[in-house]
């Protein structure tokens, strides 16, 4: 693990003594002035800790600093046992360390903030996000602009597996088979029918992503902002006919 520890302008002689337990375990540490630049210089760090032993509000405002520059990595606190009744959610610390932890509990500490940090990642990725739509497949919503579109399961399927394929024209006997299943014995006009309460559900701003591809079937439209330059549209498409 690549770690970054931040500490009072000039480091200090012995910086090892900011955090002793952290010389006895197998990672990486670099030490550089408490200044957001100090992110500029040597390896990407996997966790950065900043010291607050000796001047409680610089090292708030380096904390917060790291926030604003858009740091993505756990942020951690060094700091004394006086220290703690300082210590505010508006610190934007993701957890801290007393300077005297013992080598077990860093590692423990340490470990888990990098595992939550990995699984939130996870979990982003999941997420589809096209323009103004987000699409998440474990909490089956579906968001517009932030607001919440209320759609039944097949409706979210149909959208889901759509926008999964953007550009690609599916024909609805292909939507039965993929949305539907190949044990459902209804008709085409199935499709037809969800498609049309889905762009309902969309809205006028929005139902044009959902096109249909005259006497093929229909396909997933990306919004401008979202299409790939390089990728010329699709012939004979007319967006909002069923």
């Amino acid at each position: 693990m690549e770690i970054l520890v931040l500490t009072g302008y000039p480091v200090p002689q012995f910086p090892e003594n900011i955090l002793p337990a952290i010389t006895l375990l197998p990672h990486n540490v670099r030490y550089e002035p408490r200044d957001a630049r100090s992110l500029l210089d040597g390896p990407s760090p996997d966790l950065i800790a900043v010291d607050a032993r000796d001047d409680l509000a610089d090292a708030r405002s380096t904390c917060r600093m790291l926030r604003t520059t858009g740091v993505s990595v756990p942020v951690f606190l060094i700091i004394g046992e006086s220290g703690l009744i300082t210590l505010q959610a508006d610190w934007k610390v993701d957890d801290f360390l007393l300077s005297g932890a013992g080598p077990a509990e860093v590692e423990a500490r340490l470990r888990l903030a990098v595992g939550r940090e990995d699984s939130r990642k996870l979990e982003n990725s999941r997420m589809v996000k096209i323009g103004d739509l987000t699409i998440d497949p474990d909490m089956y919503a579906v968001k517009i602009k932030g607001s919440p579109i209320d759609l039944t399961y097949k409706e979210f399927e149909l959208l889901r597996y759509l926008s999964e394929h953007p550009g690609r024209v599916f024909s609805r006997e292909q939507l039965l088979r993929e949305v539907w299943g190949y044990d459902y014995f209804g008709g085409t006009r199935t499709v037809d029918v969800h498609i049309r309460r889905l762009r309902a559900k969309l809205g006028a701003e929005h139902e044009s992503l959902i096109g249909t591809v005259r006497q093929v079937g229909y396909r997933f439209v990306l919004p401008p902002s979202a299409r790939d330059k390089r990728t010329s549209p699709a012939p004979d498409i007319t967006p909002m006919e069923v």
